[in-house]
């Protein structure tokens, strides 16, 4: 069975583009492979900075023949006494056949007109030299650009296309206007190690051709080739290298022949802040840093490169580097030691020449909002006089470092220049600690802030952008979120979560909002409940997503259309966490479906009755003197010891006590509508009906404490 290679061979791409590509196609061409019928062993898709390529082994020769079931109109319009009408004529000759290959079959909707075809199946050459257009051409990519003057677009221009059936060349043509780039069996290799062109005799020949050529095709190997030169580097220094993921992606997408280089620094340089070198090295020169073991973060004088030139010339690459990091190394600490002339609150006037946002004003005016809604959260919480205090500290210096030239020159150590120079300026180390906390998390996979003063700073900055930008109008779209907002509300959310803070959200949108609106003449009602939908949808979104609770369980603690568990769910994120989990705990293990169909169908038959929701006691709203059944007073007296236990429930989050009471409950409830002493709910008598659907909605409305048991989905 043929194999088929394609190479499109480029100007250097983007690193981030080749691996996007790399995984785009992984998923695109098996599905238009399957699209077109087409069968095959493997899709092996290989990426260096000069090309994307993709190996499909196990091809057939050609598509198998398809018959199709064409639907055609309905026989009554097809067909008039038995005769064929003009619709039916007309429907045949589309589909290339005699109306007397048309057959009448029962349908759904009526008798329809419906033809088999047999289509032949296209030698597979034919089909792929279609398909290849379509491969390069509908790759997404960030900043795709134009070359020649035809208005084809890729990330970088191509140069160059192989593409073979086995030994035959495809006749593939791309034309971009000026520039028209053919297909053949030659292949560019790597620029310094084997400046020649390569001659590949068979597509299944691709690997092992390039690699002569010193090119690695597959972005696994040389990922692996890198980590294990640069550990095999790092143990002849005697020390320890943390392989960073994001780290080792790039450098993979950067190089086609990896090869390991040693470099070196002064030693005084050691005294610079860890972060400071690493962020030098890694994010600005693509280096791996080598600590002197695991549990440290103390620093060798060495960094690991990996190069892309002439393995035998490392001595001459490393020095090259070695000069490069010195002067950035060297920029760092001139910044370090000018910054450290001054407390770090001297910043803050600064603060008022950088523009947060242009219709909000300065940085500095947003740490006067910070600070404001941070004291809010704090009387929430009923803090300690020097935990307040900690917490205005750090919320009024959580910016400064931002106008520091370090934090300038390296926008990734805010926050971490901040904490130190709060350190060096003699603040508590609550405080230096929180400036760098609240900007936790930074993604969805980092850490949260440990502190309750970085969780109280980050909180009220989160809440101020989330305020201010919505009081804008400017709220995230489905492509759209410009200011990072779903990650701001997952970040309020997450940490209350994490931190058990028993913050009243609606409370602190209510007021911030408000103060947002009377500055800045807004519709304080309308960015409230703008801010609330948000929000919910947020709690929805990582109740599924990051704790795995069901989603009809999720629309069981928040509310489907129902205002009090909406109102609910902000006013205690602790309890909406809490109840979720609960549920979804009690549906694995069996409980939940021992109440459900008792408290669904009291509920359905409650909806009927007038009785508050939030109603629980039975004494207030039940009249024992109308009762005419004992199954009637066992319901009551059912509903008076269930009270202590859902009141239990509310006071200490703890809903077994509540789910142990409905549980008990059920057989009382059985007999009442299905026992010896079974009662007619809908008793022609309206007192007496009043009187037994308010037995039933006290039952509805303890288990309404839990869930609105109408949204979950039995046997899910």
């Amino acid at each position: 069975m043929p194999s088929f290679l394609l190479e499109v061979g480029t100007e250097e791409l983007p690193a981030s583009f080749l691996s996007s590509a790399v995984s785009q196609w992984k998923s695109r061409i098996p599905h238009t492979l399957e699209e077109n019928s087409l069968t095959y062993d493997a899709v092996e898709v290989y990426g260096t900075p000069r090309r994307l390529a993709v190996l499909i082994k196990g091809l057939p020769s050609q598509q198998a023949d398809r018959e199709e079931e064409i639907k055609g109109p309905p026989a009554q319009a097809a067909f008039k006494d038995g005769n064929p009408t003009p619709a039916a004529q007309g429907f045949a000759k589309k589909q290339g056949v005699e109306v007397s290959a048309l057959e009448v079959r029962p349908t759904e909707k009526g008798d329809f007109v419906f033809v088999r075809k047999l289509t032949p199946g296209r030698p597979i050459a034919e089909i792929i030299t279609e398909l290849v257009p379509q491969w390069i051409f509908k790759l997404e990519g960030k900043r795709l650009m134009r070359w020649g003057d035809g208005d084809k677009t890729f990330s970088r221009p191509i140069r160059w296309i192989v593409a073979l059936l086995d030994e035959a060349v495809l006749p593939i043509e791309l034309d971009n206007g000026s520039e028209t780039v053919k297909s053949d069996s030659t292949s560019q290799t790597h620029r310094v190690l084997h400046p020649e062109p390569v001659t590949i005799s068979h597509a299944s020949d691709y690997v092992t051709t390039l690699r002569s050529g010193y090119v690695v095709v597959d972005p696994d190997e040389r990922a692996n080739t890198i980590t294990q030169q640069v550990k095999e580097s790092v143990q002849k220094l005697g020390g320890y290298v943390e392989i960073y993921p994001d780290l080792l992606q790039e450098v993979t997408n950067l190089v086609e022949f990896p090869s390991a280089v040693i470099g070196k620094f002064e030693s005084e340089f050691l005294n610079l802040p860890t972060e400071v070198i690493t962020t030098v090295m890694v994010s600005h020169q693509r280096y791996f840093p080598v600590f002197q073991s695991s549990n440290t973060k103390d620093l060798l004088p060495n960094f690991v490169t990996i190069s892309n030139g002439d393995p035998t010339k490392s001595d001459i690459i490393a020095v090259g580097n070695e000069r490069v990091i010195r002067a950035r190394l060297a920029d760092g600490r001139f910044f370090y030691d000018a910054d450290l002339e001054k407390p770090l609150e001297s910043f803050l006037p600064q603060l008022e020449t950088v523009t947060f946002q242009e219709d909000l004003g300065s940085l500095r005016k947003k740490v006067n909002r910070i600070c404001k809604i941070a004291a809010q959260i704090t009387e929430q919480l009923q803090l300690s006089e020097k935990e307040r205090e900690n917490i205005q500290r750090a919320a009024l210096l959580c910016k400064a470092d931002l106008v520091s030239q370090m934090v300038y020159e390296f926008p990734e150590l805010q926050g971490v220049m901040g904490q130190k120079y709060a350190l060096a300026s003699g603040e508590e180390e609550a405080v230096a600690t929180a400036i760098f906390e609240h900007y936790l998390p930074r993604s969805a996979d980092d850490i949260l802030p440990e502190t309750l003063t970085g969780q109280v700073v980050g909180l009220a900055d989160r809440l101020d952008t989330l305020v201010s930008i919505f009081g804008l109008g400017m709220i995230p779209t489905g492509s759209s979120d410009p200011f990072a907002l779903r990650r701001a509300a997952n970040a309020v959310v997450n940490i209350t979560w994490a931190a058990h803070l028993p913050i009243n959200l609606q409370q602190l949108l209510e007021k911030v909002a408000t103060d947002f609106a009377s500055e800045y003449h807004k519709d304080g009602n309308q960015l409230v409940a703008a801010l609330q939908e948000f929000f919910l949808q947020r709690i929805r979104t990582l109740l599924q997503e990051e704790k795995h609770i069901d989603y009809d369980l999720v629309n069981a603690v928040l509310g489907e259309n129902d205002r009090e568990y909406t109102q609910r769910a902000l006013k205690d994120l602790l309890d909406v966490g809490d109840r979720a989990t609960f549920l979804q705990k009690i549906r694995a293990n069996g409980t939940l479906d021992n109440i459900y169909e008792t408290v669904n169908r009291s509920t359905r038959l409650a909806a009927q009755g007038d009785l508050d929701t939030k109603q629980l006691d039975p004494k207030t709203s039940v009249r024992k003197e109308l009762f005419q059944k004992s199954s009637e007073e066992a319901f009551y007296n059912a509903i008076v010891e269930l009270v202590p236990q859902t009141q239990a429930a509310q006071e200490s989050r703890d809903y077994g006590q509540l789910v142990t009471g409905l549980e008990q409950i059920t057989p009382t409830v059985s007999n009442f509508f299905d026992g010896a002493e079974s009662v007619l709910v809908m008793d022609s008598n309206p007192e007496i009906k009043r009187n037994r659907l308010n037995l039933l909605g006290l039952l509805r409305n303890h288990a309404r404490v839990l869930a609105d048991f109408g949204a979950i989905v039995k046997n899910l």
